[in-house]
């Protein structure tokens, strides 16, 4: 069966038992594997391709989830990382050496912000922010001659902007370069951004798609259609010197990004995530598909009433037919997923009484978890921000994000009254 709906991939993709195996994927709880002669382990360091060394690199449960996510993303391969911090450090470093530099929309996460801004500038590689609804002139005017990708988030965190990714896809492809996406919020039961014509997808792997709030990871997943012949790419394109001086798109073709990332960048800064972790993660993937319509029809119902509140300056939920991104979300979004921001009014203070009044919620750092959570951004996850950096990712001293977990909605908005109530 081909082109199976998201549901069966939930379920199915990744892993086929044959006859007599386990049905549920196992768990190799291995660091290592053994080969019948000296030869046969030589072979496999000079192409890591044709078995398993150690699993820093591979991991036979760990493959069978990456296997499961690139068929849900549409993609031509993945590679597990062990946060979603890794994906996104591991899908620029695999593009960009010291001197290059790459395009970032602003409203992203912070934890990526400062991953972006800060971390990399040290590595001497530089970010060029602009902004999510920047024009496509405004867009190739950002470029420069040493720009080799585009980054953006569908849903950004907690901003909700939604990217457009077809403009964003189509002026990074005019430059010869890659657009990178991370899907996080949207996961690929509400959006594939490969069928808009993104080129690399990024997860953190912690937030919906394990939904249980068990294990933290990360993925990347390439697509396997952007031709890195076209552009300046060295490290795909010449010799690997760390590598027996293979060439990655001579010897790999279309799996030329994935696997430099997984035989250079894993072996390197051996970012991998334990065979257990990986269980976890495809037991959440399992019900994935599932539990996104909920935590979608869940939203709507709590953004519509946050809307009705006079405790509430504004509500950011792209599900709402009066939010500015509504059209995009429309587009390229089968829903708008379970995240909220809101301001309340009254500012921090006020934001804070009504998060420290709440029950049901739990106040956590974290988003997207099977129960309701809720967090304050402008003093956690967005705390090591300057007031600039602030506005510019969309970050309100009010703001509250809220992310709407599987409770019965009745009672999430029972909850959310008691509460409001207090402030």
């Amino acid at each position: 069966m081909n082109n199976k709906h998201i549901d069966t991939q939930c379920l199915h993709a990744g892993y086929t038992p044959k006859n007599g195996d386990p049905r549920v994927v196992p768990i190799y709880q291995s660091t290592t594997y053994v080969y019948d002669s000296t030869e046969a382990v030589g072979a496999v360091f000079d192409d890591p391709t044709l078995s398993l060394i150690y699993s820093r690199f591979a991991n036979p449960t760990v493959m069978a989830v990456e296997a499961k996510i690139a068929e849900m993303e549409g993609g031509i391969a993945a590679m597990c990382t062990s946060s979603g911090q890794a994906a996104s450090m591991l899908s620029i470093l695999n593009l960009c050496s010291c001197g290059d530099s790459f395009i970032s929309t602003a409203q992203i996460y912070g934890g990526t912000i400062n991953l972006f801004a800060f971390t990399l500038k040290k590595l001497g590689i530089e970010c060029i922010f602009v902004d999510n609804d920047a024009s496509e002139d405004e867009l190739h005017a950002a470029f420069k001659p040493n720009t080799k990708a585009v980054f953006g988030e569908t849903l950004a965190n907690p901003a909700l902007t939604v990217l457009d990714i077809e403009k964003f896809a189509r002026v990074a492809h005019a430059h010869n370069v890659p657009l990178i996406v991370d899907s996080t919020f949207a996961t690929p039961a509400l959006c594939r951004p490969i069928d808009f014509g993104a080129d690399i997808i990024v997860h953190s792997t912690s937030k919906y798609m394990d939904g249980h709030a068990l294990q933290v990871g990360g993925v990347i997943v390439d697509s396997g259609k952007f031709d890195w012949k076209s552009g300046d790419f060295p490290g795909l394109t010449e010799p690997d010197e760390s590598y027996h001086g293979i060439i990655y798109t001579e010897t790999y073709g279309k799996l030329a990004y994935i696997l430099k990332a997984r035989m250079q960048l894993m072996r390197d800064f051996g970012v991998y995530p334990a065979a257990h972790s990986a269980f976890l993660l495809n037991l959440g993937l399992e019900t994935l598909a599932l539990r996104m319509r909920q935590y979608c029809g869940n939203a709507l119902m709590v953004a519509e009433y946050f809307e009705k509140s006079d405790k509430i300056e504004s509500v950011n939920y792209p599900g709402l037919k009066n939010n500015k991104y509504y059209e995009l979300a429309q587009k390229y979004l089968k829903g708008a997923s379970g995240v909220i921001s809101i301001t309340v009014k009254g500012g921090r203070e006020s934001a804070v009484r009504f998060m420290d009044a709440l029950e049901l919620a739990s106040n956590e750092v974290h988003v997207a978890d099977i129960r309701t959570c809720v967090l304050h951004p402008a003093s956690a996850t967005h705390r090591q921000l300057t007031d600039e950096q602030l506005i510019a990712a969309g970050i309100n001293p009010g703001m509250v994000r809220f992310s709407v977990g599987l409770e019965h909605a009745d009672d999430i908005l029972a909850d959310i009254e008691q509460a409001l109530a207090k402030v």
